[in-house]
Parts: structure tokens; C-alpha cells; sequence
């Protein structure tokens, strides 16, 4: 067996490293940061709590297997709870859709009532041509390793390329399939859970809300980011040594293969070497390795993945009407990507306003108090060529923008905040070395753009990649399947 150093403690970090303890390898975690879970983490101040990653929590099966493959079951591990209804959907001309948790055909009768006309039979054609498009994909795209334009091969038949239209932007399919102008509102949100522009996305994005719909949307009792608590407790129990505070400066290498990592001036010697971190940031800084140099130009040539404006507010008071999750629809939803991926990005100056206010009694002091996340999709921090979101006043001056955009939204809450964090992409650029704060590295525009994402195999022997910046994507469900995919490619190694 090998000794392995994984790279960051992040979800998909944990989960390689259960994952390859389990196969007798002598395994190793180093986190710059002083805590695990990487952008997986539940924040807590005077009995508020706020899940700062993600909020949502999806296709639980990924981590059902891994669980059971390393130990205990998830449900003895977390509390996994069924968000329903799931989705407060809020639209520019007052109207309103209410998405319960599970079941497409569920969703498709509430658009059905909210929207009237076709809406529903629209919005099941497309769950089906959805549907479609996962059973598709998931086992030779998703669940196995990235090989390029060859991982089409297995859709070779004339039909299956008909239904995954890889020609066709989530855009484009939403506006051929649904009729009511929200309904592909609605649709292209799916495309920012991929850090993407729905107008240059793909149209296999469409598995996004038919995953979300047909398997559920699920909470963790106090907060997902007790996820990364329990990932944590399963590697110690596996004999993982996991180690905080520990920052990697460098992958060394020799003509052969990974020989392991420089640490804080100290050299600690591997056979495998596991990078649960941003994949520019492996190959471009990490690495002095020539083999590195076409991954590198590769991903230089990608989009970037828009990054996040945050607010945490401590709520007074309880608020008729909230649902876990709750969006707020511009006018303009073109302006918003016009915004963020034009060639002068700028913040959004009226966006779609996402806030996650869980009816969790351990995620906030009393039952008369509100936890909300508040989130805003932004330009990447880039000082040179868009925003600086270190800018003095900047971020609190769209902050208050923010909140009164809610207001004008008939959500005034400015009179019930007890106090309010502000994190901006700079923020998460430094505290989850996230280049620009780009949440899932590089974005999915463009029908290459999946097919560019770096593999979790490197061409340098021994070292692998995980997480949201490589294949086959960023989410929790996404980065668990690279995690078992890089995996099983180091038990074959």
C-alpha cells in the first residue's frame, strides 16, 4: 500500500482520503485552513448559524455509498431532513411559484397553478427529456473518468445525441420546450448552480433540476456544513491523520512520477498525492513540472466561473411567508450575466437575490429569531481587469443596495437585523484560496467546457485531482463522484 498526502480537507479532500484508508493506504490531510470542510462550512455567532457553502444538499445516494463503503450508515452520521416545500420562487411581475421538495410531477401542477396555460405539461416534457439526458450521462460521463471528446462514445446512437443536444444551450432548451417566459427564468437559474451563463451553458444542465426534483431536496439538521464534521469523524475513525493549519507550497516531482509535498519548509515524502485544490492552482503554482504545462493552458483558456456576494443577517422576528429557500427574480436577467461575464465586469446592479433561511431550532438562538444567507452571483475579485471588491466601501454600499433591492421586492427586513456579516469574492478567494473567489473554478460556457475541466488522473504519475474545479464538477454531489472516480483510478494505478 502507498502513502498518500491529500491536499485540502474540503468534501471532496474527506472523502478521498475515507475512501482510500478503508483500501489499507497510509493516508495524510493537509488544510491551510485552521479548520476542514474547505467552502463545505456552517458558521455560527451568538446562536445564529449559517451554512456559508452549500445550502443545499442533493442526491444523498453519493454519499450513502460512501458512508456505507467506509462504516456507519449517513443517516447515523448526520440528520438528514426533507426540505418541503423546497423553493420559494419570486418573480418581477408579483407572481410567485412555491416548488415542493420532490416529485417533477409535483413541480410541474405548482408551476401549473402559479403560471397557468401549458405550464405544466411544459415543465414535465422538459423533466423527461431530462431525465433522459441523466440516465444517459450519469454512468459513462459523471461517474467514470474524463477522456475527452471519447467520453461521448457510449451516446454515439443518432438518438441519444438528439436528446443531449450538445449543440443547444440550457437557454436554448428551455425557450424550445417552455412556453411561459418564468418557467425558463426559472430554468436558467439551474445554470448558475455550475457558476454558469444559461445563454452558453449546455443543455444537459437541465439534470440539475430533474436530480434536484426527482430525489429530493434535503437539509442536515444544524447546518450541511455538519457534513464536513461527519467526513471529518469518519477519516479519524479510518486512521487518517488529518492535519490543520498545514499549508502546501509545493508538489515535487521527478523524472518518474509524484514524490510528495513541501509543507511549511518541511518535505513530506509520497507515492500518491491527492489535490483537493483549485486545479489552475495546482498546475500553475504548486507544480514545476513540464507535464503540467498543457492542463495549465487548458484551463487558462476556460471562463471562469462567476464567484458570490454574501450576507449574513441575524434576524429579529419571524417572517410570514419565508421558505427554506427563497429566490427573488430581477426584471432583467440578462443584465445580471451581461454583468458578470462581459468583457467590463461590474456588480450586478439589480440581481436575483437567493436567501436560505432554514426552520432549524439549531440554527438559530430562539424561535423568535431568523437565520438568513444572502446570496448574489458577482464578478470574480480581479483588480486589474474588472472588480475590486477590496475597494473601500464597495462592499457595503452594495450591501445596503442589496437590501433594498429585497425591500422594493416587498421583503423589508432593514428594521429586523440584529447584526450583518458581509463576504465577498475576495473574501473567499483568501479564506478558501478560491482564485477571484470563483466558486466552482471554471465555468461551464461553451459546449468544450466539460470536456476541458481538468481530469482527476494528471499526466505526471501519482498525482490526482478532486473537487469542484475538476471533472466532473462542483456541488456536493459532483465533487463526491470524483472523489470515488480518483479513487478507484489510484487503486489501479
Amino acid at each position: 500500500m502507498s502513502r498518500v498526502i491529500v491536499i485540502g480537507a474540503g468534501a471532496a479532500g474527506l472523502a478521498t482520503a475515507a475512501r482510500l484508508a478503508v483500501k489499507g493506504h497510509q493516508v495524510t490531510v493537509l488544510e491551510q485552513a485552521p479548520r476542514v470542510g474547505g467552502k463545505l462550512s456552517t458558521y455560527r455567532r451568538d446562536g445564529f448559524a449559517f451554512d456559508t457553502g452549500p445550502s443545499l444538499f442533493t442526491l444523498p445516494a453519493v454519499y450513502r455509498d460512501l458512508f456505507l463503503k467506509t462504516g456507519a450508515a449517513l443517516e447515523e452520521e448526520v440528520d438528514l431532513q426533507e426540505v418541503e416545500p423546497a423553493f420559494g420562487y419570486h418573480f418581477a411581475d408579483g407572481s410567485h411559484a412555491t416548488m415542493p421538495g420532490v416529485n417533477p410531477a409535483r413541480c410541474a401542477n405548482a408551476l401549473g397553478d402559479a403560471f397557468g396555460g401549458k405550464s405544466a405539461q411544459d415543465w414535465l416534457a422538459l423533466m423527461d427529456r431530462a431525465g433522459r439526458m441523466w440516465r444517459l450521462t450519469r454512468e459513462p460521463f459523471l461517474q467514470s473518468p474524463l477522456q475527452g471528446w471519447r467520453s461521448l462514445l457510449p451516446l454515439a446512437k443518432p438518438a441519444d445525441v438528439r436528446t443531449i443536444a450538445p449543440w443547444s444551450t440550457l437557454r436554448g432548451l428551455g425557450e424550445s420546450v417552455l412556453s411561459d417566459p418564468r418557467a425558463v427564468t426559472l430554468l436558467d437559474r439551474y445554470a448558475t448552480y455550475t457558476g454558469s451563463d444559461p445563454r452558453k451553458a449546455p443543455a444537459v444542465l437541465a439534470t440539475v433540476p430533474y436530480v434536484e426534483q426527482q430525489f429530493g431536496a434535503w437539509h442536515l439538521g444544524g447546518g450541511v456544513g455538519t457534513l464536513a464534521e461527519a467526513l471529518h469523524r469518519r477519516c479519524l475513525d479510518r486512521g487518517v491523520d488529518v492535519r490543520t493549519g498545514v499549508d502546501v507550497t509545493r508538489i515535487t516531482t521527478d523524472e518518474r512520477a509524484v514524490t510528495g509535498v513541501v509543507a511549511d519548509d518541511a518535505f513530506h515524502p509520497a507515492e500518491i498525492v491527492v489535490a483537493n485544490a483549485d486545479a489552475g492552482t495546482v498546475y500553475e503554482k504548486l507544480l514545476d513540472d513540464p507535464r503540467g504545462r498543457e492542463p495549465a493552458k487548458s484551463i487558462r483558456r476556460s471562463a471562469a466561473s462567476l464567484a458570490g456576494f454574501v450576507l449574513l443577517l441575524a434576524v429579529r422576528g419571524r417572517t410570514p411567508g419565508l421558505l427554506h429557500h427563497n429566490v427573488w427574480f430581477p426584471e432583467d436577467y440578462d443584465a445580471e450575466f451581461d454583468a458578470i461575464f462581459g468583457r467590463h465586469p461590474r456588480p450586478v446592479a439589480d440581481p436575483a437575490i437567493y436567501v436560505c433561511a432554514p426552520d432549524d431550532p439549531r440554527m438559530r438562538p430562539d424561535a423568535d429569531h431568523e437565520s438568513w444567507f444572502v446570496l448574489v452571483n458577482a464578478p470574480r475579485h480581479d483588480p486589474g481587469n474588472g472588480v475590486d471588491w477590496d475597494a473601500p466601501g464597495l462592499a457595503e454600499d452594495y450591501a445596503a443596495s442589496i437590501l433594498r433591492r429585497l425591500a422594493a421586492r416587498g421583503m423589508d427586513v432593514r428594521d429586523r437585523i440584529v447584526w450583518q456579516e458581509i463576504r465577498t469574492p475576495a473574501d473567499l478567494e483568501r479564506d478558501a484560496r478560491a482564485p477571484g473567489g470563483s466558486i466552482y473554478g471554471t465555468s461551464s460556457n461553451g459546449a468544450r467546457a466539460a470536456f476541458a475541466r481538468p481530469a482527476n488522473t494528471s499526466p505526471i504519475p501519482g498525482l490526482f485531482l478532486v473537487g469542484g474545479s475538476t471533472h466532473p464538477g462542483g456541488g456536493l454531489p459532483l465533487v463526491g463522484m470524483g472523489a470515488e472516480i480518483a479513487a478507484e483510478a489510484i487503486g489501479r494505478a
